[in-house]
């Protein structure tokens, strides 16, 4: 499942509100606007609000996720943005609405006055079931279900293929050579449109100026060409970045073409191609590319999983494809683009799979499939075995034939509390620990005797974010009772910083007299009693 959490726009929101979310999308110039569907099918916006583009019907900017009401009992199916913003939407019904940016009639209404809210594109689609939409930087496109294209907006270059370069008020049939074809995909460039046919063939128009519709020359062309350099290959996507393009065939191949100036093209070097060259040649089958029309990065999936970037990196220039650690391609743009925009609607389908941490951490005190269980002031832990021996050196030796807990149903613990305990034993669980600091000491006290050093760092952790003038001092005595030396270090800085308020604590006059008197001799080495 993908984790939203990767775009800095959702990491103020809480688990419960992230795992309400079912799609979502990042766009803007800075990528700080963001709209998300839940599982509900609500639609849900917030960020900045350029140019209106969050269809709230405010102009204000939102921290808060704001509800479009008017999207409430549709599901949306398709999403796409311009460079305005200006936003395009395709509900399942087959409707299209827009919002935003206007000043080229790219949301298709016949006006250029900009949209506050979502209003519907209804002059010519609507007795027509739209199942794509695309936006360039300030054209748009929808693709129908019977594989007619339509397209608006800004046309100075062509992208709106209506044979003239006039802006196109409300939505056109782009026909020409698409005229007797099925079209199954588009995707919008800068200022180039793209389309592929259900036989596999591409066709381009628009602004040409970098080669970025393959067509062999670096012409603008006011109506579809079909790129011929792909003649006998079935493409199955395309894909387009600022001047570029991508194209992946049946067969798990990557061509690339166009604008090269940040190496996107993944050849090599930084020159522009007229006509699709093949990439990754030396690599596995390929089977997703992805881009997006504001950017100048790319990126690939192989049939292992493998996620290769290049083009632009945070500034950098990629010049071949180059292995992430990624699990998806989205991730590439949310850690690599600029901006860090979304390139398609992200999907986070939830489902019943459970990871082996989860289902580990599900079976923690399960006393339905533990095979052992611990007793600490007469309350029951439930565990596993083989889950302690893995996890833990200390089991590992004590589940051994001559120990006498290795027969033993039950084993009682004494000399740990009920909470220290069980957190011990949920941490070789889920790796997380939820104590408080006082408990925490406890805990450490157990990380020391059993050896655990990496429990023992996190136990100091949870100590030093819990620390206070109240129990500064029993903390001190702690760290130095179990040997850690970094949080003793800590606590003792903690209390010569707030001398007066800790010396008049209970805990301070409570402690070992050794200790006090080493307190007051570091105290005073390091100047906390000079007047």
């Amino acid at each position: 499942m993908a984790d939203v959490t990767k775009w800095p726009l959702f990491s103020l929101m809480s688990p419960q509100e992230l795992s309400s979310i079912r799609k979502a999308f990042v766009f803007g110039m800075s990528a700080n606007e963001a709209i998300y569907i839940t599982n509900d099918d609500e639609v849900f916006a917030f960020g900045l609000n350029c140019s209106n583009c969050l269809g709230t019907a405010e102009s204000q900017s939102t921290i808060v996720p704001k509800k479009l009401d008017f999207f409430s009992g549709r599901k949306v199916v398709s999403l796409s943005c311009g460079s305005g913003p200006n936003v395009l939407l395709a509900t399942e019904d087959g409707a299209v609405f827009a919002w935003g940016h206007n000043g080229y009639s790219q949301l298709g209404i016949g006006t250029t006055n900009q949209e506050m809210a979502p209003v519907l594109v209804s002059a010519n689609l609507l007795n027509k079931v739209v199942t794509e939409v695309a936006c360039g930087s300030h054209h748009s496109m929808a693709l129908t279900n019977t594989g007619e294209v339509y397209a608006w907006g800004y046309n100075n270059c062509g992208q709106v293929g209506s044979g003239s370069t006039a802006n196109q008020p409300t939505p056109r049939r782009v026909s020409s050579c698409l005229q007797n074809k099925v079209a199954v995909s588009i995707v919008c460039g800068q200022t180039s449109s793209l389309a592929v046919a259900d036989n596999g063939e591409v066709y381009g128009w628009g602004y040409n100026g970098n080669g970025q519709l393959g067509l062999g020359n670096n012409g603008n062309q006011l109506t579809p060409c079909r790129l011929v350099a792909l003649q006998g290959l079935i493409i199955q996507q395309i894909v387009s970045g600022y001047a570029h393009s991508l194209a992946l065939t049946d067969e798990g191949l990557v061509y690339a073409w166009g604008a090269n100036t940040y190496g996107q093209l993944g050849i090599g070097n930084k020159s522009n191609q007229l006509s699709p060259v093949q990439i990754m040649t030396g690599k596995e089958r390929v089977v997703e590319i992805a881009s997006c029309h504001s950017t100048h990065t790319s990126a690939a999936k192989t049939q292992s999983g493998q996620v290769y970037v290049w083009g632009q990196c945070r500034g950098q220039c990629i010049l071949l494809p180059h292995l992430t650690h990624f699990s998806c391609t989205d991730y590439v743009f949310a850690c690599f683009a600029t901006p860090s925009v979304m390139w398609r609607l992200l999907s986070m389908e939830h489902h019943d799979f459970l990871t082996v941490a989860q289902s580990l951490k599900k079976e923690f005190d399960n006393p339905e499939t533990a095979d052992l269980k611990f007793c600490v002031e007469g309350k029951y832990i439930y565990v596993h075995k083989a889950v302690l021996k893995i996890r833990c050196e200390h089991f590992r030796c004590m589940f051994q034939s001559h120990w006498n807990e290795d027969d033993k149903e039950v084993i009682e613990i004494d000399q740990f509390s009920y909470p220290v305990y069980r957190s011990f034993l949920e941490f070789l669980y889920t790796d997380h620990v939820d104590l408080p600091p006082e408990d925490a000491i406890g805990l450490l006290d157990l990380a020391t005797s059993y050896c655990e050093n990496h429990l023992k760092r996190l136990c100091q952790h949870i100590i030093k974010r819990g620390i206070t003038v109240e129990n500064a001092f029993s903390l001190l005595s702690a760290a130095v009772r179990y040997d850690a030396e970094d949080l003793e270090q800590f606590c003792f800085k903690f209390c010569v910083n707030h001398l007066t308020g800790v010396t008049q604590t209970a805990a301070f006059w409570q402690v070992d007299g050794n200790l006090l008197k080493d307190f007051f001799c570091r105290a005073s080495r390091c100047g906390a009693f000079k007047n």
